[in-house]
């Protein structure tokens, strides 16, 4: 299998991502692997696809350390690939991480993957789909079961409204971003901030104004879903409660956050199939579900991350769990070649 894996920038991954746990694994797995930066693809005069992309010398790498440090070495492996030659072509950048300094990247893998699907590229999570997903409305598209109960709106007097009709703090955040950046926390009872706030979060477009759950002080759980199910290996659930010790409201790892093994409850099974139909329907391969009490925070479907850190605590290989997955559907692919599966549909069987 020829499996591409594009990210932000090469040079700026870290050994501890998820990206990088999963190209290390298909690597021992005998595939051969290449990893991208968003900046580099290209569409060429015969109407190809391409990009400059990085790969490792040999095969066997002891640690994520190792291998990453070969990839990101001067003298490694760079090439001008064929990328409508991959079988597999894994979208993992981050649009909100290209957000302030480079926004023509933001949807730039999305568009290129839409172009690799036309040529019999497994594209994962769907590009099509992931199109929908650029910022946090498309949230707000799964049942208001599952969901805190959300505004969405640039007008000051709209969030002044919203905060005044709550007995509890409110959140408010920009409708783009990620990593925990432009959150704030307002208590009604004190409100003297509120202006500034609204002047700071609108400052970037719409606000998402949303209650706040008491459990959020505890933490969140992370719990990834593969092919619309949990994801499981030996009786482990790839899952880990995401806490904060300084204090602050943001549990996820850009924002400080510490990894703690989880046991998970009924409810986080329940809150997974209430949104697995529309997962599955929109072709989103590998997603991390945020958990805060009875609610969900976050359908990360870009690249979530702690797949890695996951499996060391559980001592389970979870990142082969996924390559394996990937390697079932080049062959369903093959197999049906005749009578070609979607891409959406392929994504999550």
């Amino acid at each position: 299998m020829r499996i591409g894996f594009v990210v932000n920038d090469v040079l700026t991954e870290d050994h501890r991502y998820t990206t990088t746990h999963l190209g290390l694994s298909a690597l021992h797995r005998g595939h051969e692997v290449w990893t991208t930066g968003v900046g580099e693809f290209i569409y060429d005069v015969d109407g190809g696809i391409s990009a400059t992309a990085r790969t490792v010398p040999g095969t066997r790498y002891k640690s994520t350390e190792t291998y990453l440090r070969a990839l990101q070495a001067d003298d490694a492996d760079r090439e001008r690939i064929r990328v409508d030659e991959l079988d597999v072509l894994m979208l993992r950048n981050d649009p909100a991480g290209d957000a302030i300094e480079r926004p023509w990247a933001q949807m730039s893998g999305i568009l290129f993957g839409q172009l690799a699907v036309r040529s019999g590229v497994i594209v994962l999570n769907d590009p099509f789909s992931l199109a929908n997903a650029a910022n946090k409305t498309y949230f707000q598209q799964f049942p208001e079961a599952a969901r805190p109960t959300t505004l969405i709106t640039r007008d000051p007097d709209e969030v002044r409204s919203f905060v005044d009709s709550r007995s509890g703090k409110v959140v408010i955040k920009p409708l783009q971003g990620s990593g925990g950046q432009g959150v704030f926390l307002v208590d009604p009872e004190d409100g003297s901030n509120l202006s500034q706030i609204i002047e700071a979060v609108s400052r970037d477009g719409y606000m998402v104004v949303q209650e706040f759950l008491p459990e959020a002080e505890e933490g969140d759980v992370r719990v990834f879903v593969m092919n619309g199910e949990l994801l499981e290996v030996d009786g482990s659930y790839a899952a880990f409660r995401r806490v904060n010790e300084t204090g602050d409201i943001r549990s996820n790892m850009h924002a400080g956050g510490a990894m703690r093994p989880v046991e998970l409850d009924e409810r986080v099974f329940e809150l997974a199939e209430l949104v697995r139909p529309k997962l599955v329907q929109d072709g989103m391969f590998l997603v991390g579900l945020d958990v805060v009490g009875d609610k969900l925070m976050e359908v990360n479907v870009f690249s979530p991350g702690g797949l890695g850190g996951a499996g060391k605590m559980y001592e389970v290989d979870f990142a082969g769990a996924v390559i394996e997955a990937l390697e079932r559907k080049v062959n369903y692919r093959d197999s049906y070649a005749d009578g070609p599966l979607s891409n959406r549909d392929i994504a999550t069987l």
